[in-house]
């Protein structure tokens, strides 16, 4: 192995090292922050339309049953997060306190 194959290895492995160091520092960070947020919005929308899953009674859920056939698969895992977490607002006071 000759000097110049030595130092494209070392810059291959630093290239690597660096990629990752940015990815873990400051783009991991903002996709988990996007993600959260989105699926913040999401709860929100699905909570307005389908009240009664929760025991809130709505005259707006006749209306919004016809979004059930395109929502199925995340109606599930919704109520599912719903159920697991203490409360909306401990969700979002988790963001502003780390």
């Amino acid at each position: 192995m000759d000097l110049s194959d030595r130092i494209e290895r070392f810059r291959r492995i630093a290239r690597e090292w660096a990629r990752g160091l940015y990815h873990g520092l400051v783009t991991h960070p903002a996709y988990e922050k996007i993600e959260k947020e989105a699926e913040d919005v999401e709860d929100a929308f699905i909570l307005a339309c389908f009240p009664d899953a929760f025991g809130v009674p709505s005259p707006v859920s006749y209306y919004t049953a016809e979004l059930l056939p395109f929502l199925e698969n995340e109606f599930e895992a919704w109520e599912r997060r719903l159920w697991d977490r203490g409360t909306y607002l401990e969700r979002k006071g988790q963001q502003y306190h780390f």
